[in-house]
């Protein structure tokens, strides 16, 4: 199920800034640096080196930063904090974990298991495509990877209806002109509490505003005491709330449907004006379809197959494969549930044709997923008895003209009795 975008209601809009002519003068005079506006390419590229060469353990939960990283990686930032804690975790620097969001949204790292361990390492094709931009198109990427795109459960928070940028936006409008003084943690939880520590933390980052960093008190972490807008903050805050409705647009009376492509370039229209420097772009996924032949391993409790579908099957005909090889009646409802954790944590979520919840999943074909080797499929089959099957992909081969239906090439292990075990009747 895709989520239902949100415009910003006129009486934010009217407490945002408007994108008047000297905010205008503000973005045509902002050169971007390593170090201007903020210091976010100064400290990403720290992230960067600090996952080279070989990626760095994470928790195979969240796939955070474990403790043992922390206070290395914080200590070669820009604004390393104190947090005065006996066991911090990654959230409780937020610097640390502002960046983790933007390098996980930014699709310039993968999530891969070696053996028992978990680790986070660079996609170096994509990292290297990056590595030649300039500092403009790298900022750029970076912000709309961020605002535009991030999912909130990268973070192992719970599913939000709101992008960042909504919540951004919305804390904008609670700073006054002279900013605000926070005298203690209880005024810090209930000011910041909405737009989140990480994003307050990327919006100083990105040189929105600036923050006044306080003494940690024991046990209680991160403390700022002041909060202050920037006018490159005012300008760009201006800027996209008045572009808000046309980058998140997705209309009540239109059909709900799927973009595949991945690409930071939803800004660029608006912005290219002001810095016509920025050229490329970086391109995740291009959304196109993908001729093959798809190798899964669909497990389903102790029992699994090894099922080759050629990419031109649509889900239904997916499902039809996956419930025959488990000898299941098929005369059920379904759903398939696509979370890319591995890039930047899009869910795509496809239902029976007889569920009123677009899109269907006769309305899209495998090969149209931007799923990679290693992904899951997850594919609930029976609403009612919700048999939730794990599909794997194992590899993805050249079509085969030859091969027009899918083929277990393996099977291990008895599947359970779909209606329960014989003998059980009712009286």
């Amino acid at each position: 199920m895709m989520r239902r975008l949100f415009s910003v209601p006129n009486h934010l809009r009217e407490q945002l800034p408007t994108l008047t002519e000297d905010k205008k003068q503000i973005l045509q005079k902002q050169s971007i640096s390593q170090n201007s506006p903020g210091k976010i390419l100064r400290d990403f590229q720290t992230v960067l080196e600090f996952l080279q060469p070989d990626g760095v353990e994470v928790s195979s939960t969240y796939h955070q930063f474990s403790l043992k990283y922390l206070q290395q990686l914080n200590s070669r930032l820009s604004y390393p904090i104190e947090t005065n804690l006996k066991r911090p975790q990654q959230k409780s620097y937020p610097y640390i974990h502002g960046l983790y969001f933007v390098l996980r949204t930014s699709g310039l790292s993968q999530v891969i298991t070696q053996g028992k361990k978990t680790k986070l390492i660079l996609d170096e094709q994509r990292l290297k495509i990056s590595q030649g931009f300039n500092p403009t198109e790298q900022y750029f990427t970076l912000l709309e990877s961020w605002l535009i795109w991030g999912e909130s459960e990268l973070l192992g928070e719970s599913r939000d209806p709101y992008r960042p940028l909504f919540r951004c936006c919305q804390f904008w409008r609670e700073i006054p002109d002279e900013g605000l003084t926070i005298n203690s943690y209880q005024e810090q939880d209930k000011l910041v509490y909405y737009p989140g520590f990480h994003n307050l933390s990327l919006l100083h980052l990105f040189g929105f505003l600036d923050l006044t960093l306080g003494e940690a008190e024991p046990a209680k972490g991160w403390r700022i005491t002041t909060v202050k807008r920037c006018p490159w903050g005012d300008a760009m805050i201006g800027l996209l709330s008045e572009i808000y409705d046309e980058i998140e647009r997705q209309p009540e009376d239109e059909e709900i449907s799927l973009d595949f492509r991945i690409a930071f370039e939803k800004l660029k229209p608006y912005l290219q004006q002001y810095f016509p420097e920025w050229e490329q772009t970086l391109v995740i996924a291009n959304g196109e379809f993908k001729q093959a032949i798809y190798t899964f391993k669909v497990t389903l409790l102790d029992a699994w197959r090894r099922i080759a579908i050629p990419s031109n099957l649509n889900f239904d005909q997916v499902a039809a494969a996956v419930v025959e090889a488990f000898d299941f009646d098929f005369e059920h409802l379904y759903r398939f549930i696509y979370k890319d954790h591995i890039h930047i944590g899009r869910i795509f979520e496809f239902t029976h044709p007889f569920v009123d919840i677009p899109p269907n999943t006769n309305d899209f074909r495998l090969g149209e997923l931007p799923i990679e080797v290693g992904n899951h499929l997850q594919f609930t089959f029976d609403l009612l008895d919700e048999w939730e099957f794990d599909l794997q992909l194992e590899k993805i081969e050249p079509a085969n003209a030859k091969m027009k239906k899918p083929k277990i090439l393996e099977y291990h292990g008895e599947p359970p009795a779909q209606y329960g075990e014989e003998g059980d009747d009712e009286e």
